[in-house]
């Protein structure tokens, strides 16, 4: 089993071990170098079992020519990179409906595995999914990462200290992304030459193992482009005039970068008391760092940056929330909407400035004009060191909040 080296502990290991108890396959899905296979093999020391890795080729053929044999094992099974042999899927269903026993398998991929076509069966109700993300900032830093938690808990109380971090050094750790590899390269050249790697290897890979695009240039044009609107609201027939195809390929697109984890898309929010809102979704790169070393501009990539934060942070918060984001045809906007499973708000808006004024809270203040009671509090997360009330549930927090809550 393969060791790993400044191994950084993840938040996803309590939520697969969790989950290992009371369910019989565990799917851990993420990016390609987020650490995957790392925190599985970590899984599988404290638990005991076998790990198969189909990026080999020769247990890759061998998973190919008896995928049956291939998956009976006693105890836990870890198959990492599983989307390499879908045959698998329903070998692994014909296990575990005659063993019901939790734990029996441990599955990692580069891709949404459910979003695959070429997957036979989900299998309902006998698995559970965890994303792995690239680190964190709390992870890299040791720190809580507790702000989704700490904003549903305390609203407008809540109060968060910057420290010495100012807007270059948010630029800074935004441009550095997450990925472990990546961490390791402290020398922007360096680190360049990862991100450069990554793309091509993303193009030649796993682009490949989910469809056929038919003119790679296409998708390596479509992905420069998101970089250059990251964090903004995403146009399919804007995109499909840049690059000269259809705006229907350009959607394919978008839902395959989706699945091999390279982007996410935001759904534009709406209640019911907010019918002038628009529908159309934004996007963000999984990692800040690829949408800085691809030219994304300082302001869209710190929103990136706290979009990724938010995301990540909702894998494993105990608050039950999903991440939208607001526009209506007066442009009035937030960058962030968060609402949990009792219908509660939570606005963020993201500032690159040091300085917060009274009108930055402009879109947050219709929100919360508009819901009522369901508006929880608003917050504007900006580069400088401020933090304290702009009354009537409007708060001022350092971008730093995210992890230091």
């Amino acid at each position: 089993m393969r060791e790993a080296v400044d191994y950084v502990p993840r938040r996803a290991a309590q939520l697969v071990a969790e989950a290992l108890l009371d369910t019989r396959v565990v799917v851990l899905n993420g990016a390609r170098q987020v650490g995957k296979s790392t925190l599985a093999e970590r899984v599988l020391r404290h638990n005991g079992g076998v790990a198969r890795y189909l990026d080999k080729g020769e247990v890759r053929a061998i998973a190919e020519a008896d995928p049956g044999a291939f998956v009976r094992h006693d105890g836990l099974l870890m198959i990492d990179e599983v989307q390499r042999v879908p045959d698998l899927w329903l070998e692994i269903k014909h296990v575990v409906d005659r063993d019901p026993r939790p734990g029996s398998f441990l599955l990692t991929g580069s891709a949404r595995l459910l979003a695959l076509r070429e997957l036979p069966d989900a299998l309902p109700g006998r698995t559970e999914t965890v994303e792995l993300w690239p680190l964190s900032q709390g992870e890299i830093d040791g720190a809580p990462d507790g702000f989704v938690d700490s904003a549903f808990e305390q609203g407008p109380d809540l109060r968060a200290a910057s420290g010495e971090l100012r807007k270059k050094d948010y630029l800074a750790r935004a441009k550095r992304g997450g990925y472990p590899e990546a961490l390791l390269r402290e020398a922007p050249r360096r680190r360049a030459r990862f991100f450069a790697s990554y793309l091509a290897d993303l193009m030649t890979r796993d682009v490949e193992q989910v469809a056929d695009i038919g003119r790679a240039s296409d998708m390596r044009r479509l992905i420069s482009l998101l970089a250059a609107q990251t964090a903004g609201l995403l146009s399919f027939n804007r995109l499909a005039n840049d690059i000269g195809i259809a705006a229907h390929t350009v959607k394919r697109y978008v839902e395959i970068l989706e699945t091999i984890y390279l982007v996410r898309t935001v759904p534009a929010w709406s209640g019911n008391r907010t019918t002038r809102a628009v529908a159309t979704p934004k996007v963000f790169f999984v990692d800040s760092g690829l949408a800085a070393h691809l030219g994304a501009d300082e302001g869209a990539l710190l929103e990136n940056f706290v979009l990724g934060e938010l995301a990540r942070q909702l894998t494993w918060s105990e608050t039950f929330a999903t991440l939208h984001h607001y526009r209506d045809r007066d442009q009035y906007e937030v960058d962030a909407v968060l609402e949990d499973n009792t219908g509660r708000v939570i606005g963020i808006e993201v500032k690159a400035a040091e300085t917060v004024r009274s009108d930055d809270f402009r879109g947050l203040r219709l929100l919360q004009r508009r819901l009522g009671d369901r508006f929880l509090a608003g917050y504007v997360l900006h580069a400088g060191e401020l933090a304290g009330s702009f009354g009537d549930g409007m708060v001022c927090l350092p971008i730093s909040a995210l992890w230091t809550a």
